[in-house]
């Protein structure tokens, strides 16, 4: 990969009713070369459309590929990643940290009748994920991929190229570190 090659980075950081979400454009030498702000409801289903909003706001056609920290962002707020991808005509990849045995026990918990059909439905949409490894021998970090727009292999080699040690995408751990900060100042 290029070393000027962008992605944009996505993360959340829950408040009370609302969460922050933030957008960082990082290249895959690390350089960080832009953030995007914007807020989605906790346990709503505006998420998606707050990503597409910052995307639209944020007017960077350099960007190559989307990495979204997760699929259920905001208190399973969804991300629709296909609908992410028509809009924005970029690959789309969400990842995550740890295995699972998918949303949909939890969502049955959480949710009845219309809002679980919605959740149900974006969730049913969703690529199926995949494993990782981001690195080589018995010690090597792994991390779960969703994609869409791009083929398992060249979805491994993003996620891999944006990645230096720690395992963490380095647009998602950058979106990370700006939305919590972006979520405490507007706390204070």
């Amino acid at each position: 990969m290029k070393s000027g090659t962008r992605a944009l980075g996505v993360a959340c950081s829950d408040g009370e009713s609302t969460s922050t979400l933030a957008g960082a454009v990082v290249r895959a030498d690390r350089v960080v070369d832009g953030l995007v702000f914007g807020t989605c409801a906790v346990g709503g289903l505006d998420a998606t459309d707050t990503l597409l909003d910052c995307f639209r706001r944020l007017d960077r056609p350099d960007v190559r590929y989307l990495l979204l920290s997760g699929v259920a962002p905001a208190w399973f707020n969804l991300f629709d990643l296909r609908r992410i991808h028509e809009v924005v005509n970029r690959p789309v990849v969400s990842v995550s940290f740890e295995s699972s045995a998918g949303l949909e026990p939890a969502l049955r918990r959480e949710f009845a009748d219309v809002a679980l059909d919605q959740r149900l439905s974006i969730y049913g949409s969703l690529p199926d994920r995949e494993q990782v490894a981001l690195g080589s021998g018995d010690d090597a970090e792994t991390v779960f991929v969703r994609s869409v727009g791009l083929g398992t292999a060249e979805t491994f080699d993003v996620v891999r190229g944006f990645t230096p040690e720690g395992g963490r995408p380095e647009p998602i751990r950058v979106a990370r570190l700006a939305a919590r900060a972006g979520r405490a100042w507007t706390e204070s």
